[in-house]
C-alpha cells in the first residue's frame, strides 16, 4: 500500500467535515479524499439495506482514488454498514468506523461509569456502540437517547442562539440522561454543539465530560498509520478534494459551518 495514498473519508452529507476539520488539524501532510452523499441524506431515517447500498457505492468511488484507508465518518452508516464495508474493502484500504475507537477509548477511561449516548435515530435504535462497550467493558453502563432534531438545528445554523440553547435543554434533561459521567457525541453534527452543552452542564453545576469523537478517530488513524508504516512522507501540498452524490449552493455555503472554511465542492453522482 502507498503511504503516500490519500485517505478517504465517508458521509451522508456535509457533517462528515468535522472529522475532516480534525484529520487536517491532527495530521496536515496528510491528502485525503471527502464524499458526501448528499443525494440520500439523512441516513438516520433510512433503512440498514439502503444504507449499506449506499456506502458499498461510496466506498467504490474512494477505491477508486487508491485510498490507504477509509473513514466512515457517520455514525448511522458505521452502525448499519462497517462490517459489510470491511469485509468487501478486504485488504485493499483500511476501513474504520466511528464506533470501534470510541468504545476502545470509553474501555480505557470510562469503566464503572455511567455514559450517555446522544444520535440518530438509526444510531441509538440499532445500540451497536453500548453493546460493544458492554462486550469489552461490562461494567460501563450506556444511556442512549435519540435526538434528530438536533440534526436539522445544525443544518439550518440554529447554534449557540436562545433556540438551539431550548432544544438541547430539553433532550439533556430527560431522566435517561441523568447520573451520567460522560456524553459521547453521537453524530459528526454534534462537536458544533459541545461548547452549548458544557454550559449547560456547567449552568446545572453537574460535572459530565462531554466526548467529541472526531479527534479520537483522528488519533485512531494516525496510530494505524504509524504502525503499518503508512504516514506520508510527501513534502508536497497535500491533495483536499471534496466530492458530493448532488451539488447545491447551500451545501457548499454550508461548508463553512463543518470544515471552519468554504470549500468547493464537486459533484460526483453515484448511480450513473
Amino acid at each position: 500500500m502507498d503511504a503516500s495514498a490519500p485517505i478517504g473519508i465517508f458521509d451522508s452529507g456535509i457533517g462528515g467535515l468535522t472529522f475532516a476539520n480534525a484529520l487536517q488539524q491532527l495530521l496536515p501532510q496528510e491528502s485525503f479524499i471527502y464524499f458526501g452523499d448528499t443525494a440520500h441524506l439523512p441516513y438516520g431515517e433510512k433503512s440498514t439495506a439502503a444504507i449499506q447500498a449506499y456506502t458499498i457505492k461510496t466506498i467504490d468511488v474512494l477505491l477508486k482514488y487508491r485510498c490507504k484507508a477509509i473513514v466512515i465518518a457517520c455514525y448511522s452508516a458505521s452502525t448499519a454498514a462497517y462490517e459489510l464495508a470491511t469485509e468487501y474493502t478486504a485488504s485493499r484500504a483500511k476501513v474504520i468506523s466511528m464506533i470501534e475507537p470510541v468504545v476502545d477509548y470509553l474501555a480505557t477511561h470510562y469503566a464503572h461509569k455511567n455514559v450517555g449516548l446522544i444520535g440518530t435515530k438509526q444510531t441509538v435504535s440499532k445500540g451497536i456502540l453500548a453493546n460493544k462497550v458492554h462486550q469489552v467493558q461490562r461494567d460501563i453502563v450506556v444511556k442512549s437517547l435519540a435526538t434528530p432534531l438536533l440534526v436539522t438545528m445544525i443544518e439550518e445554523g440554529f447554534f449557540n442562539n436562545s433556540i438551539s440553547h431550548s432544544i438541547i435543554e430539553q433532550y439533556l434533561q430527560q431522566p435517561i440522561l441523568q447520573e451520567i459521567d460522560a456524553l459521547v457525541l453521537g453524530c459528526t453534527h454534534f462537536p458544533l454543539i459541545k461548547q452549548e452543552i458544557d454550559l449547560f452542564y456547567q449552568q446545572h453545576s453537574r460535572s459530565v465530560t462531554t466526548i467529541d469523537a472526531s479527534m479520537i478517530v483522528a488519533e485512531y488513524l494516525k496510530d494505524y498509520l504509524e504502525q503499518h508504516h503508512l504516514l506520508t512522507l510527501s513534502t508536497e501540498k497535500p491533495l483536499r478534494k471534496f466530492l458530493v452524490s448532488d451539488y447545491t449552493q447551500s451545501f457548499e455555503a454550508s461548508t463553512t459551518i463543518f470544515f471552519g472554511e468554504q470549500v468547493q465542492l464537486e459533484q460526483y453522482r453515484l448511480w450513473e
